[in-house]
């Protein structure tokens, strides 16, 4: 058996981990310019689209794909799954638990990045965690202070007024956060909910600054098979 696994994930780094000198391939998308080395075989880049991806498939002699994929990697996933079912390659997707307020949150849920500006005042400085991939989206938040952070230094200037890249590479603790939003007097956060506890630092944070919180709400879940943990993806894998 060749395992595939769609990475980019904590999650997917802890299956390599538990899978390393087995016959298994890690693929990176490629978003991020110098990623962490992986324990596994890895490409770097995208397939080509379906039939490139198919290709890959039958080239490779993969009988599994595994994706562990970004919660909100809504090409990927379910092309994946649909391109796996057309040639009878079990799929599975490896989906964290979103997060959950807790007492002392303010959240507020958003179904698009569009919805932000409805919600925040003119002059408010806004901290996006939510990356640079959709950030034209918040095109309409002129008039207020953006701060986006990235892994990457920027490549061309803020795409909008008023906006600023951070430069960080994660994991941040959450006095990392707390000093952060502190020097930059944040008054609003963005984030995804992607779920995962390396990443909740940021809520914990805002929570404790009383700072609130839009929090953009995952895409629905596919009719593909999904587990919520390492340890059952790890069991579908052995399963399989």
């Amino acid at each position: 058996m060749t395992l595939l696994i769609l990475g980019g994930t904590g999650e997917a780094r802890q299956v390599a981990e538990a899978l390393k000198g087995q016959d298994a391939i890690m693929s990176l998308a490629g978003a991020t310019r110098d990623p962490l080395s992986q324990p596994l075989t890895t490409r770097v880049g995208g397939f080509g689209g379906k039939e490139g991806f198919l290709r890959f498939l039958k080239q490779n002699a993969i009988s599994a794909v595994l994706d562990a994929t970004h919660p909100f990697a809504q090409q990927i996933t379910p092309r994946s799954a649909r391109v796996c079912a057309s040639v009878g390659v079990p799929f599975c997707q490896l989906l964290r638990p979103e997060w959950t307020p807790v007492e002392g949150d303010r959240w507020t849920e958003i179904k698009t990045e569009e919805e932000a500006a409805s919600h925040i005042p003119m002059g408010a400085t806004v901290f996006l965690g939510t990356g640079r991939q959709t950030l034209a989206r918040f095109a309409n938040l002129s008039g207020r202070k953006v701060i986006c952070r990235q892994i990457d230094p920027p490549e061309a200037p803020f795409p909008f007024e008023g906006g600023a890249y951070l430069v960080g590479r994660p994991p941040f603790s959450v006095k990392d956060e707390v000093d952060l939003f502190s020097k930059l007097g944040v008054d609003w956060l963005i984030v995804k909910n992607a779920g995962g506890a390396l990443s909740a630092t940021k809520l914990t944070a805002a929570r404790q600054f009383g700072i609130p919180v839009l929090m953009i709400a995952r895409p629905p879940r596919g009719d593909w098979p999904i587990v919520t943990s390492v340890k059952d993806a790890l069991a579908w894998v052995a399963s399989h």
